[in-house]
């Protein structure tokens, strides 16, 4: 992998790692249709439709995540969460449905190297060569984010990670929400502002204060924490974009939709674009708290990635929208 297809915040699973095995819901109780329950409802901002310019022509950009070029689209009105979906709510879907993930059935996840104790790096036997930061850990999933030794007792509030995007996908089916597609993403992310960098402007730190949760040091070997946060910070944290929105840069990457092609803006439609043709990889925004401007400048708005959607990593989370 190179940073022109493969940022630093990214690690796939391939076929020749472990068998895939059939995911399915333990629980007969798994119904699809829209959730009645307060605790995913509460945060749900409605998002006018209208027309903005998509996409970014800015050296700083990538040009084999294709950016661009920029263009005017139009979305229609939808509902997108507020945040991230939490520990808490992923919870209450698995003790709903007693849902499985991707990263317990294949019992391994990608957890970046600083955030391993030392016992469990002792049993890590496996790094992708391209990115040696993150580790293959066995028994790393959402409820036990770094590993066997570790928990999520005091990060409820915090986005939920190590979900790949078919797990994203059966949470929506089963609160009766859906992923937002690219275009909904970056409209809600910018706010209502017009060709700004970030969902707050142009300027990373306006006054000098952190507006998002990105690495700062040396990455991959020490980061200062300047914003406050190693690893994923709770997700009302720092102030919200222009629509209410929080995190929509850093913190965690969050799954869209949408399967990725660098042509998207220019194969897809400016009414509600959408990419539907299977590429073996679906596409990311936002960045995470991984990303730094030497390495992985995608915490920008226009900014895209992508995974295999069986992937799952501990930077990558999502949030829901509802159609109108």
């Amino acid at each position: 992998m190179d940073q022109q297809t493969s940022p630093c915040c990214a690690a796939r699973r391939t076929a020749d790692q472990l068998e895939h095995q059939p995911i399915s819901f333990a629980s007969p109780t798994f119904k699809e249709g829209r959730s009645t329950k307060p605790e995913l409802q509460e945060n749900m901002v409605f998002i006018p439709g209208g027309s903005f310019i998509m996409g970014s022509d800015l050296k700083e950009g990538f040009p084999a995540d294709g950016e661009g070029p920029p263009r005017l689209v139009h979305v229609d009105a939808f509902s997108i969460s507020a945040y991230a979906v939490t520990n808490a709510q992923f919870q209450a879907f698995v003790a709903d449905t007693g849902y499985v993930t991707e990263a317990e059935r294949f019992n391994w996840s990608f957890v970046f190297h600083l955030f391993v104790s030392e016992a469990v790096k002792l049993q890590v036997k496996s790094v992708p060569q391209a990115t040696p930061w993150w580790y293959v850990l066995n028994g790393a999933y959402w409820a036990k984010p770094e590993g066997p030794d570790s928990d999520i007792n005091d990060r409820m509030d915090h986005p939920v990670i190590h979900v790949s995007w078919n797990d994203a996908d059966a949470y929506c089916r089963w609160s009766g929400q859906r992923l937002p597609t690219e275009a909904e993403w970056e409209y809600s992310a910018r706010g209502g502002l017009k060709l700004k960098t970030y969902p707050w402007g142009d300027l990373l730190k306006p006054d000098g204060k952190h507006r998002c949760n990105i690495w700062q040091g040396k990455f991959p070997i020490k980061n200062s924490a300047g914003d406050g946060y190693e690893g994923t910070a709770p997700v009302y944290t720092y102030e919200p974009n222009g629509y209410g929105l929080y995190n929509m840069s850093g913190n965690v990457w969050e799954w869209c939709a949408d399967w990725f092609t660098p042509s998207y803006h220019v194969e897809t439609s400016p009414m509600n674009p959408r990419f539907d043709r299977p590429t073996g990889r679906r596409s990311m925004r936002g960045g995470s708290y991984l990303c730094h401007r030497s390495y992985c400048n995608r915490y920008r708005v226009a900014a895209r990635s992508s995974n295999t959607p069986d992937s799952s990593t501990g930077n990558c989370g999502f949030r829901v929208v509802q159609s109108h």
